[in-house]
C-alpha cells in the first residue's frame, strides 16, 4: 500500500516567460506540504486523517481455492440463498426492536413534559416544565454519546463509511459486532433525546453490519462464537452480503425494497452483477415482510395483515371525497416543481458548505482534544435543541382553528392513529391548537404526516420559523458524536419549505388553480433530500415506495434531477463530502478526459520487494518485517548464466525449474517463434527469445549496458537474491536485471504459511512441504495475525518455503503503455487492491495501487507531465 503523494509545483514567471524553478521529481506528501507552510487554498486544507487500507476484492484462485470450490459445488449457493434470507430476516428484527423503544421512550417524554405544560399554564411554572424537558433529552443524549465514545464508528449515519467500505476501502471497526450493539442502541437515545436526527440511516449501517457478521458464523468480540464454516472467508463475499444487508436496512426503514436494491446499486456498491441484483432484492424483501409482519401485529393486534410497511411512512395521499375539482396536481404544477427543485438544491448546497464547516473545524478543534468534549459537545446541542423547541412552541406558535374533519386526510390504516391525536393545545381554547407545538411536540415521522396531510393549519410565519430553525440545528446536529441519520430531518425540513410555498401560492395564486398542499409538501421534501444527499434513482423509488402513488413518479424524477444538478454547481453531496473530509480514498465512477494523457507507467510504483517462488523462511521473515506492502510479486530472473547457478545451488535451481516449467512450455513451437523475432528491432523481443533457447549466447564485448537498460523504457525492480543483500559491488546487469512475473502473493498468505510451517529442507524435494486447506488459509479471518506476533525461535532460517501453490497465479494485469481510464476502470469495475504492470515479455515493471488512481494523485502527476513538455 503505497500513501498519495503531491507534486510540488513550485513555478516563477517573468514578463515574457514562465519558468519551473522547482526541482525534477520532487515531491511531498499532503502533511509536510501542510508543515512547511506551502498550502494556500482553503481546500487543500489537510485535516487529521489516516492511512486507509484497501480491501482485496479479486478472487485469488489458488489451489486451496480450486479445492473447495470443486468439493462444494451447487451447495455453495444454496447456503448463500439461505444467508441472504437470514440478514434480511435479522435486519427486519432490528428494525422492529429500534421503532418499539424509540416510540416507547418518546411517548414517555411527551406525556410528562405536556402534561406539566398543560398544568402549568396556569399555574405559571414553566421553567419546572423546561428542567424537565431538559432533563430527559440531555440524559438519552448522554447515554448515546457514551456509547459512541466505547465504538467511535458509531457516530453519524455511517453512510459514508458504508459507502467507502463497498468501494473497496478498508475502514478500521466498521462491520463489527460492537458497532452494531452502540449503533442499534444509540440510535434509539439519539432520536428520544429530541435531536433532529432520525433512525433510518443508521438501520443502512446496521443492516450492513448484520450482512458482513452473520455468514461468517463467528465474532471478534465474543471469541467463543465459532463454528467450522470455512465459506464467505474473502473480502468479495463479505462485499456482496454487505451490500444485502445496506438495502435491507433502506427496505425496512422506508418499506421501500426495491428502493433499497437500488439504493445500494447506486449509492453503496461500486461492483455488481446480476447474480448480486437477485439477491440483494429478496434481502430486502425478506426484512420489509418480516418488520411488516410484527409491526402490524403489535399495532393493530392482527397479524398477518402487513398494514405497516416501514419505520417511516408518508400515508394515504387523497383528496376530499366529493370534492370532485381536487388534483393532486396538474401540468401547471410542474413549473413550479422545477422552480422548488432549483431552491432546494441551493439550500442543499447551503447545508452541506455549513456542515463541511462545521466538520472541519470539529476535526481540528474538538477530535484532536480528550474525549469527554464531544460528550460535552452532544449535552451542548441537546440543551440548546431543547431550548429552541420549547421557546418556540410557547411563545412563536399560534392557535389555530380546525377547519373540520373533511380537511384532514385520516391514515388510521397506516400508523394506527388519526392525525387529530398528534395535535397539541398548548395555551390554546379547547377548539383551536398550537400549530407550532404541533410540529415540535410530536415524533418527526408524526410531524411529516402533519405537513403532508393537515390542510390549511399552519401558518406561513410558522412554517418559515420552523424551517430556519430546524436547517440550522439539523445542520448543527449532523457530525456531532451520536449515532444519527440524516434522511428524516431532511425530509421534514423540505416538507415545511414545501408547505410554505403552497400557502403563499393559495394566497397569491391569481390563475385560480387548486393547489394541493401535501403535493408540495412532499416535492418539497424531495426537493430538499435531493439537494442535500444527490440520489436520483434509488430516492425517486423509495418516495414513491413510500407514498404508494405511483402518479408522483414524474414529479418526484424531475424535482430530484432538477435538485441534483444545481447542488451539483456548488459542492458534492453530504456523504462524499465527509468522505473527503477524512481522506477516504474513494475512486468516482470515471476519471477525467483530460487524464488519459497518463500511462500506467506514469503513475505505477517502481520499487517494490518481491519474493522468489522458492525463498528461503530467513528472507520472507526479513522482508515482512522491514516492509509495509501488503501484497509481494513472485518473479523468477531472466539469466543469460543460468547454467553456472544451477550447480551447486537447490534454491536456485528450483526457481529456474519454476520458470521453465511455468515459462518456457512448448519450447519447439517458441524456438521457431525466435527465429522470427530475432530480425525485430527490439531488444526485449531478442532478449526473450535468447532465454528461450537452449544455447546461452555470451554479450557481445563492449556493449553498453547502462544504454541497454535505458532502452527498455521501464526500469525493474533492484534486484534481491533469497540470501543477498544488495551491495555497492554489483554490476549495472545485476541492479537492473529483469524479472519475469508468475502471480501476486499477500502478506497475510506468507505470515500464514510461516505459523504453520509450510515449508521443505534443502535436500529434500518441495513435494515434502506440507499442505493448507482452504479452511487452514482462511481461519483467521478477517483478522490475520502479523508478522511480529510471530515466535521466530520456532522457525528454522534455512529452511525453503514454496509459495507457488498459494500465490494468485492469474491476476489482473496492464500495460506499461495502457491509458489511465482504461487502468482506472479496470481496477475499480474489478475490485481489486493490487495491478501488476508487465511489459510484452512478461517482465513485472511497476505495480498500482489504489493510492495512484486518487483525484490527488492524478492530478499531481498530470501537472508533473506538463511540466516535463
Amino acid at each position: 500500500m503505497q500513501r498519495d503523494t503531491t507534486t510540488k509545483m513550485a513555478c516563477c514567471g517573468s514578463c515574457m516567460c514562465c519558468r519551473c524553478c522547482c526541482r525534477d521529481g520532487e515531491t511531498r506528501t499532503p502533511e509536510e506540504l501542510a508543515i512547511l507552510g506551502e498550502i494556500r487554498e482553503e481546500e487543500d486544507e489537510i485535516l487529521p486523517r489516516k492511512d486507509y487500507e484497501s480491501l482485496d476484492y479479486d478472487r485469488c484462485t489458488n489451489e486451496p481455492y480450486v479445492e473447495v470450490v470443486e468439493a462444494t459445488d451447487n451447495k455453495y449457493e444454496v447456503v448463500r440463498w439461505v444467508m441472504v434470507f437470514g440478514i434480511g430476516v435479522t435486519v427486519g428484527l432490528v428494525g422492529l426492536f429500534v421503532d418499539f423503544f424509540v416510540s416507547l421512550f418518546t411517548t414517555i417524554k411527551f406525556s410528562v413534559v405536556g402534561a406539566s405544560v398543560e398544568k402549568c399554564s396556569d399555574k405559571g411554572c414553566l421553567p419546572l416544565s423546561l428542567l424537565e424537558f431538559l432533563a430527559f433529552n440531555m440524559f438519552f443524549i448522554f447515554i448515546a454519546s457514551v456509547l459512541v465514545l466505547i465504538e467511535p464508528v458509531a457516530g453519524g449515519s455511517g453512510i459514508p463509511e458504508i459507502k467507502s467500505y463497498l468501494n473497496g476501502v478498508k475502514i478500521p471497526g466498521i462491520v463489527r459486532l460492537r458497532a452494531f450493539l452502540c449503533k442499534a442502541t444509540g440510535v434509539i437515545f439519539s432520536v428520544a433525546g429530541g435531536l433532529f436526527v432520525g433512525k433510518e440511516g443508521p438501520m443502512i449501517h446496521s443492516g450492513a453490519i448484520v450482512g458482513a457478521g452473520l455468514p461468517q458464523f463467528q465474532s471478534i468480540t465474543f471469541k467463543k462464537i465459532k463454528f467450522n464454516f470455512p465459506h464467505f472467508r474473502s473480502d468479495r463475499d463479505k462485499r456482496d452480503f454487505v451490500s444485502a444487508g445496506a438495502a435491507a436496512g433502506v427496505a425496512a426503514a422506508f418499506g421501500a425494497p426495491i428502493g433499497g436494491t437500488l439504493f445500494s446499486l447506486e449509492e453503496g456498491s461500486s461492483f455488481w452483477n446480476q447474480g448480486l441484483t437477485w439477491k440483494v432484492l429478496f434481502c430486502s424483501m425478506s426484512a420489509t415482510f418480516t418488520l411488516n409482519f410484527f409491526r402490524s401485529g403489535i399495532i393493530f393486534n392482527n397479524w398477518g395483515s402487513f398494514q405497516q410497511p416501514g419505520l417511516l411512512n408518508f400515508g394515504e395521499f387523497k383528496c376530499p371525497e366529493g370534492d370532485k375539482s381536487c388534483h393532486l396536481w396538474t401540468a401547471v404544477d410542474l413549473a413550479f416543481f422545477v422552480l422548488m427543485g432549483v431552491v432546494g438544491g441551493l439550500l442543499g448546497a447551503l447545508f452541506n458548505c455549513m456542515n463541511k464547516c462545521l466538520a472541519k473545524y470539529r476535526m481540528r478543534h474538538i477530535h484532536p482534544k480528550a474525549k469527554f468534549i464531544r460528550v460535552l459537545e452532544g449535552l451542548l446541542v441537546s440543551m440548546v435543541t431543547t431550548v429552541v423547541i420549547f421557546a418556540a412552541s410557547m411563545l412563536l406558535g399560534e392557535c389555530r382553528t380546525s377547519t373540520g374533519s373533511a380537511a384532514f386526510c385520516i391514515f388510521s390504516q397506516v400508523s394506527g392513529e388519526d392525525i387529530n391525536s398528534t395535535i397539541r393545545q398548548f395555551f390554546c381554547s379547547n377548539k383551536t391548537y398550537n400549530d407550532m407545538a404541533t410540529l415540535f411536540f410530536n415524533p418527526q415521522e408524526a410531524a411529516i404526516r402533519q405537513l403532508l396531510h393537515q390542510d390549511g393549519t399552519f401558518s406561513p410565519l410558522t412554517l418559515l420559523l420552523f424551517f430556519v430553525f430546524y436547517f440550522l440545528l439539523a445542520c448543527w446536529t449532523y457530525g456531532v458524536s451520536i449515532p444519527s441519520g440524516l434522511f428524516v430531518p431532511s425530509l421534514l425540513c423540505g416538507a415545511a419549505f414545501g408547505r410554505l410555498v403552497a400557502n403563499i401560492l393559495k394566497v397569491y395564486m391569481v390563475l385560480g388553480l387548486h393547489i394541493y398542499s401535501g403535493t408540495f409538501a412532499l416535492i418539497g421534501a424531495a426537493a430538499f433530500l435531493g439537494g442535500v444527499v444527490r440520489m436520483t434513482i434509488s430516492l425517486t423509488v423509495i418516495l414513491i415506495e413510500s407514498t404508494n402513488e405511483i402518479s408522483y413518479g414524474l414529479p418526484i424524477m424531475i424535482t430530484l434531477m432538477v435538485a441534483k444538478w444545481t447542488g451539483d454547481f456548488f459542492n458534492k453531496g453530504i456523504y462524499d463530502i465527509h468522505i473527503d473530509l477524512k481522506g477516504v480514498p474513494l475512486l468516482e465512477w470515471e476519471t477525467e478526459v483530460e487524464m488519459d494523457k497518463l500511462t500506467a507507467s506514469d503513475i505505477m510504483e517502481p520499487n517494490l520487494t518481491y519474493v522468489y517462488p522458492h525463498t528461503r523462511v530467513q528472507s520472507l521473515v526479513s522482508i515482512l518485517r522491514t516492509t509495509v506492502y501488503h501484497a509481494f510479486p513472485v518473479v523468477t530472473e531472466n539469466r543469460q548464466n543460468e547454467k553456472d547457478f544451477m550447480k551447486g545451488n537447490i534454491l536456485v535451481s528450483n526457481n529456474i525449474r519454476f520458470k521453465k516449467s511455468s515459462v518456457m512450455s512448448r519450447a519447439v513451437e517458441q524456438r521457431r517463434r525466435c527465429q522470427s523475432m530475432k530480425s525485430y528491432p527490439s531488444s526485449e523481443l531478442r532478449n526473450v527469445c535468447d532465454d528461450q533457447t537452449a544455447v546461452v549466447e555470451p554479450a557481445e564485448e563492449g556493449e553498453d549496458m547502462l544504454q541497454q537498460m535505458l532502452e527498455r523504457r521501464h526500469t525493474p525492480y533492484p534486484n534481491l537474491y533469497p540470501d543477498q543483500s544488495p551491495s555497492e559491488e554489483w554490476t549495472m546487469e545485476e541492479r537492473f536485471r529483469p524479472l519475469t512475473f508468475h502471480g501476486l502473493i499477500l502478506r497475510s498468505q506468507l505470515v500464514n504459511l510461516l505459523i504453520r510451517g509450510v515449508c521443505y529442507s534443502e535436500n529434500q524435494s518441495s513435494a515434502t512441504q506440507p499442505r493448507l486447506s482452504y479452511a487452514e488459509m482462511t481461519e483467521d479471518y478477517p483478522r490475520y495475525p502479523d508478522i511480529h506476533e510471530v515466535d521466530l525461535t520456532l522457525l528454522n532460517p534455512r529452511m525453503i518455503v514454496d509459495v507457488t501453490p498459494y500465490m494468485n497465479p492469474c491476476p489482473y494485469i496492464v500495460s506499461p503503455n495502457t491509458r489511465i481510464s482504461q487502468v482506472f476502470n479496470l481496477f475499480r469495475t474489478m475490485g481489486l487492491r493490487h495491478l501488476p504492470v508487465v511489459n510484452a515479455v512478461g517482465e513485472i515493471v511497476g505495480i498500482i495501487t489504489r493510492h495512484n488512481l486518487t483525484h490527488e494523485f492524478l492530478v499531481a502527476k498530470l501537472r508533473q507531465h506538463y511540466m516535463t513538455f
